[in-house]
C-alpha cells in the first residue's frame, strides 16, 4: 500500500507529458502503463502549430525536436477537379501560420511516446509498465488496484487520471459515457520506408476517385500515409492486402509522385478506425479527471488529436499546480473550454468530411462548389485554418452551419 499525490493511466503522449511536469515541480506521481513496449498502431504523427506552442507550454519541444521532431514548409492540395500543375502552383507555404511553430511537426508516434516516458521517468516519476487487471475507484479518496509482475498492487492517491486513450478503462470505470456522433467514414494508415523520392518537406493532401488521401512525410526516406474512404468499403485498407490496396490508390495521375510512394515498403501495420468524433459533457468528476482521447475524440481528418491532447495536459497541470484544491469545481474551467474546443474542431472537420470524403455524384458537386467559392474569397477557407491556428483564434461564427452552408448551398 502506497500513497501518491497524482496517479495517471496511461502513459502515452498526454499521460507522460502530465507526469513529467507534475514529477518536475515536486509531486509524487505513479504512472501505470499497459503496453510493456509500444509498438505502431497507427496513431497520430501530424501536430499542427498551435500543438507546437502547446508542447513549447510544456517544456517538451527541443526534446521532440531532439529524438525525430521534422517540421513541414509546405502543403500542396490535390484534386480531381483540379489540374496537378494549377495544384502546385497554390502550394501553401507553412512557416509563417502560427508565430510559434515553423509548420507542422512530424514524428513517428512510438518514438514520441518512448521519448516522453523516459523523460516522466528521469524526472522523477513512477513508471509501471505491463500492467493488468487494472480497477479504479475515485471519490474522496481514490484507490487503484492493478497487477504488475505477478503482484497485486492497491495504490491511494489525491487525484486519479485517465490518459488511456479512446477504449478508456478508467472512463469506463467511473461510468462516464461518452456522446458519439454516428460513424461518417472511415481512415486507414500505413507507415512506408524508401519513399526518398517525395520531399521531405512537403505535405500532401486531396481527393481521387474513393478516397480522401494524406501524406506526411516523417524525414528520411519514410512517409506516414493515410486514406479515408466510404463505410461501404470497410475491410478494404486494413492488413497486408490493404497495405497493397492503400498504396495501388495512391498511382493516380491526380497526385504526382503517387507512382514513387505506391512502390514504396510497408514498415508497419495497415489499420483501420472510424473517423469519429466523440467528447464528454464533463471529463472529470470527484477524485479523476480525464485528458486525451479518453475524454473525447475529434475526426482524425484535421489531425488534431495530438495538439487536443497535449492542450488538455497543459490545461491540467496548470490547475494541479495552482492551488491544493483539486476539487470537481477546480477542473469546470477545463472541461467548458475544451468542450467549447472540441465542438469548434468538429465543426472543421465536418467541413473537412463535406469537402473531401463524399464520393457520390452529390459531393463531387459540392465540392466543386465549395472549391469555386474558396478561390473567389480565400476567407472562406477560415475553417480549414483552423486547423493550423487553434479552435480559439478565430471568430465563434466561423463554427456555424451558417458559414458551411455559404460553401456547399446550391
Amino acid at each position: 500500500m502506497r500513497d501518491y499525490d497524482v496517479i495517471i493511466v496511461g502513459a502515452g503522449v498526454g499521460g507522460s507529458a502530465l507526469a513529467a511536469n507534475l514529477a518536475a515541480a515536486g509531486l509524487d506521481v505513479e504512472l501505470l502503463e499497459r503496453e510493456a513496449a509500444f509498438t505502431d498502431r497507427v496513431r497520430g504523427e501530424w501536430m499542427a502549430p498551435w500543438g507546437v506552442a502547446e508542447a513549447k507550454a510544456l517544456g517538451l519541444y527541443d526534446l521532440l525536436m531532439a529524438n525525430g521532431g521534422h517540421h513541414l514548409e509546405r502543403s500542396i492540395t490535390y484534386d480531381e477537379l483540379i489540374a496537378p500543375a494549377d495544384a502546385l502552383a497554390a502550394a501553401q507555404p507553412l512557416a509563417a501560420l502560427h508565430p510559434a511553430a515553423p509548420g507542422p511537426l512530424c514524428m513517428e508516434h512510438v518514438t514520441m511516446q518512448n521519448t516522453l516516458l523516459r523523460h516522466a521517468r528521469a524526472g522523477g516519476a513512477k513508471v509501471r509498465r505491463g500492467v493488468s487487471a487494472l480497477r479504479v475507484r475515485a471519490g474522496a479518496a481514490p484507490r487503484v488496484e492493478f497487477t504488475h509482475d505477478g503482484a497485486r498492487h492497491e495504490h491511494g492517491c489525491r487525484l486519479l487520471v485517465g490518459a488511456d486513450g479512446r477504449s478508456s478503462s478508467v472512463r469506463r470505470q467511473l461510468g462516464l459515457t461518452l456522446d458519439e456522433a454516428p460513424v461518417d467514414h472511415l481512415i486507414s494508415g500505413l507507415l512506408v520506408t524508401g519513399a526518398d523520392a517525395w520531399p521531405a518537406d512537403t505535405q500532401a493532401l486531396g481527393k481521387a476517385g474513393e478516397v480522401m488521401f494524406l501524406i506526411f512525410p516523417q524525414g528520411h526516406g519514410k512517409v506516414r500515409l493515410y486514406v479515408e474512404y466510404a463505410l461501404e468499403h470497410r475491410g478494404r485498407f486494413t492488413g497486408e492486402a490493404g497495405a497493397r490496396n492503400l498504396l495501388a490508390a495512391l498511382d493516380t495521375t491526380v497526385l504526382p509522385g503517387g507512382d514513387a510512394l505506391s512502390r514504396a515498403t510497408p514498415a508497419g501495420p495497415c489499420k483501420a478506425y472510424p473517423s469519429q468524433f466523440a467528447q464528454l459533457a464533463a471529463p472529470y468528476c470527484e477524485g479523476a479527471v480525464l485528458l486525451g482521447d479518453a475524454a473525447g475524440f475529434t475526426d482524425p481528418i484535421l489531425g488534431q488529436g495530438l495538439s487536443v491532447t497535449l492542450r488538455d495536459a497543459r490545461m491540467v497541470r496548470d490547475i494541479l499546480l495552482a492551488s491544493d484544491d483539486w476539487r470537481p469545481q477546480a477542473f469546470a474551467s477545463y472541461g467548458q473550454t475544451r468542450h467549447e474546443g472540441t465542438r469548434r474542431i468538429a465543426q472543421a472537420t465536418r467541413f473537412a468530411a463535406r469537402l473531401f470524403a463524399r464520393f457520390d455524384a452529390d459531393g463531387v458537386g459540392a465540392r466543386a462548389r465549395a472549391l469555386a467559392r474558396m478561390h473567389r474569397d480565400p476567407g472562406l477557407r477560415a475553417l480549414l485554418a483552423s486547423a493550423y491556428l487553434g479552435p480559439e483564434q478565430l471568430p465563434a461564427e466561423i463554427f456555424s452551419e451558417a458559414f458551411q452552408e455559404a460553401l456547399f448551398a446550391p
